[in-house]
């Protein structure tokens, strides 16, 4: 039996990968929490973000779509959002079924505090990686991204 092997630059993208799952995991439980105290999970807190920082209304579908997940997900992180009465839903004009997500005034002061929390997290954790090293790691990890989001939107289109 022949076992596939990586090659050295596979190998390091599968270790890069792997640290990014282990960053995600500790982002999270940090983000979680930054904000528990404002009722906000770090799901939470990237809807409502969306919500109260788009510039304009998104559907709950376009909120997924800009956060790579599941309409279905979102649904659920905006249901409890809006019983928490951090969001409504309002009227879309330009589609019946599919409703507006709106931040409520306590929506907006919840994010606000979140993200002012949050900018003294990341200048904290910046403060100690140079500014070049940092655009290096986010130039790679949007490489990645990319690289990835057309490879299944050619997979998409071609099955």
């Amino acid at each position: 039996m022949v076992s596939e092997r990586h090659s050295d630059g596979g190998a390091l993208v599968t270790a890069l990968f792997l640290e990014a799952i282990r960053l995600n995991g500790s982002l999270t439980a940090e983000v979680d929490a930054m904000t528990a105290d404002l009722g906000l999970t770090s799901a939470r807190w990237q809807v409502l973000a969306h919500a109260a920082g788009a510039g304009r209304a998104r559907t709950v579908s376009g909120i997924a779509r800009r956060m790579g997940l599941s309409r279905q997900n979102v649904q659920r992180i905006a249901d409890e959002l809006a019983a928490a009465d951090l969001v409504s839903f309002a009227p879309n004009p330009d589609h019946k079924r599919a409703k507006l997500v709106i931040a409520t005034p306590e929506g907006r002061d919840a994010n606000a505090a979140a993200h002012a929390r949050q900018v003294r997290w990341s200048n904290g954790l910046g403060a100690d990686v140079s500014p070049e090293r940092l655009q290096a790691a986010l130039t790679v990890l949007q490489t990645l991204r990319g690289a990835l989001e057309q490879a299944r939107a050619s997979s998409d289109a071609a099955g």
